[in-house]
C-alpha cells in the first residue's frame, strides 16, 4: 500500500495520536497529519513518530481534511481519525476495492458485521435521520453517512473542489461524489471506543448545521 495516504486530522490528540500511530507503524503507506498551528502539544507529541506534519491554516474538521488532501501526493488516500475509533485492520480489504475498479469505499457501522463501542442513542438517532435524509434526496445508497472512513483515488477527491470547513464535510464528501457520478461502495467496519473518550462533534449544534446543509446542497445542487 505504499500509494496510499493517511489523512490525519488532529486537535488536542496529544494522548492518543502516538498510540495511533505506533498501532500503524506495520502498515505500508504515508501518514499525514494536519494539525492546528497553536496544538504544540500535539506536534511536540508526534515528532519523532513516522509521520509528515503539515500546519493547518485554518481552524475547522473540513478546512484540515481538505487542506490534507490538497497536500497528498499518492494515488490513493484515507481519511482516518486521530482518536482510536477507526481500526486499521480495515485498511487493506478497502485498498483492494479501490483496485477493483471503484473510485471510493465508504465504511459503514449499519451493516452485518459492522458496529460501534462509540454511538450513544442520541447520535445513533441522529445519523439514521441524516443518513435516510441524504439517500432520500440524493439517492446516495450508503447506510452511514456521518461514518467518515473513506477511502479513495486521490485525483477523484481533488475534483470534488469540497469546501465545507466544519463537520459538513462529512455530507459534502458522499453527495457531491454522487453529483460526479463516482463509483463508490459501502463496506461493514466496526468503530472502536475512542481512546479518550470524548467526542469533538455536538450532536444538536453540528446535527442541525448538517441538516441545513443538506437542505442548501438539494436545492443549489452543488
Amino acid at each position: 500500500m505504499k500509494e496510499l495516504t493517511l489523512v490525519i486530522p488532529a486537535k488536542d490528540e496529544a494522548e492518543c495520536l502516538p498510540i495511533v500511530l505506533k498501532e500503524l507503524k506495520n502498515f505500508d503507506c504515508k501518514k499525514l497529519v494536519i494539525i492546528p498551528k497553536t496544538d504544540l502539544n500535539t506536534q511536540n507529541a508526534i515528532k519523532n513518530l513516522d509521520c509528515k506534519i503539515v500546519m493547518q491554516d485554518n481552524d475547522g474538521f473540513g478546512r484540515a481534511l481538505i487542506q490534507g488532501i490538497k497536500e497528498t501526493e499518492t494515488k490513493f488516500l484515507c481519511i482516518f481519525n486521530a482518536d482510536g475509533s477507526m481500526d486499521p485492520k480495515y485498511l487493506k480489504n478497502m485498498f483492494n476495492e479501490l483496485s477493483n475498479n471503484c473510485d471510493f469505499v465508504f465504511n459503514t457501522r449499519y451493516e452485518n458485521e459492522g458496529g460501534s463501542d462509540d454511538d450513544t442513542f442520541l447520535t445513533y438517532i441522529g445519523n439514521k435521520i441524516i443518513t435516510f435524509t441524504c439517500n432520500l434526496l440524493f439517492r446516495l445508497n450508503i447506510s452511514d453517512v456521518l461514518f467518515t472512513y473513506v477511502m479513495g483515488k486521490t485525483l477523484a477527491f481533488k475534483s470534488l473542489d469540497l469546501k465545507r470547513k466544519d463537520f459538513c464535510f462529512c455530507i459534502e464528501l458522499p453527495v457531491l461524489a454522487k453529483f460526479k457520478k463516482y463509483k463508490f461502495i459501502s463496506k461493514p467496519s466496526y468503530e472502536r471506543s475512542r481512546l479518550s473518550g470524548r467526542k469533538k462533534l455536538n450532536e444538536f449544534k453540528d446535527g442541525f448545521l448538517m441538516l441545513l446543509c443538506i437542505l442548501k446542497m438539494f436545492i443549489l445542487r452543488k
